[in-house]
């Protein structure tokens, strides 16, 4: 499997082990609401593994792909407590098929106020 079918199969089957697998070991993770880069696979995983965790309770949705070289743009959807989110994660990997830079970005203001809330509850949690 490619980079970007691995991720949609970990997505899917919220499989965090292999969500560390797909990461290189200097990965960076650029969130909508820390206004730090996260560095490193362990916080990385740490991240997207709440962020896996809190989307699987909404209607999440990829609906747009864009794809060149080693780089894509992923478009999404969700509904979250009556509240419609548009984002997109930017996602750039290694020669190896590591994910080496992860970004996400969100729209209206009021889901990324939405989703810090949601994602401080779950982090704590995990």
């Amino acid at each position: 499997m490619n980079t970007l079918e691995r991720w949609h199969h970990i997505l899917e089957t919220a499989d965090i082990e292999g969500l560390g697998d797909l990461l290189s070991d200097d990965a960076v993770f650029h969130s909508p609401v820390m206004h730090t880069p996260q560095v490193g696979r362990a916080l990385v995983t740490q991240y997207l593994g709440a962020a896996f965790q809190l989307f699987s309770k909404y209607p999440f949705k990829y609906v747009r792909e864009i794809v060149s070289g080693n780089e894509a743009v992923l478009e999404f959807e969700v509904e979250m407590d009556g509240l419609y989110v548009n984002g997109i994660d930017m996602i750039t990997w290694n020669e190896k098929g590591e994910i080496t830079d992860f970004k996400v970005m969100l729209r209206p203001l009021k889901g990324i106020h939405l989703i810090q809330e949601k994602m401080l509850v779950q982090l704590k949690a995990s």
